[in-house]
């Protein structure tokens, strides 16, 4: 399957498939008279870097992350703390938020005291 191919079928933006293929962690990938081809591995590969993408990881974490995976399953540990830091600040950046919502909550509810009661 060639980089568009990848691209339309899965959706993937092709910033992300050049990227995995700037960083030479495409394995199996070959180019073939000019374009990339992608096997089932790669495209699980890249599945799992628009996985990290979307939770917030910065495109160096992905790398880090997609290198350290590569190596094997000696890099368990260090994976999963990659992926408990990014889980600590997701917690706390919800907290914030809930913190928000209670104090936007309160300013809400002292208008409607103020106004007898009224929702607006």
């Amino acid at each position: 399957m060639t980089i568009q191919e990848a691209s339309e079928r899965y959706h993937i933006p092709m910033h992300i498939l050049r990227e995995y293929e700037s960083w030479g962690l495409c394995g199996a990938v070959k180019k073939v008279m000019g374009d990339w081809q992608y096997d089932d591995a790669d495209l699980e590969r890249l599945s799992t870097i628009l996985t990290l993408h979307d939770i917030g990881f910065t495109v160096e974490e992905v790398e880090t992350y997609m290198r350290l995976l590569l190596e094997g399953e000696h890099t368990a540990a260090r994976r999963l703390a990659m992926l408990e830091k990014k889980r600590s600040a997701a917690l706390e950046e919800i907290h914030f938020k809930e913190r928000q919502l209670q104090r936007l909550d309160y300013l809400r509810h002292e208008i409607r005291k103020t106004q007898g009661g009224k929702k607006r």
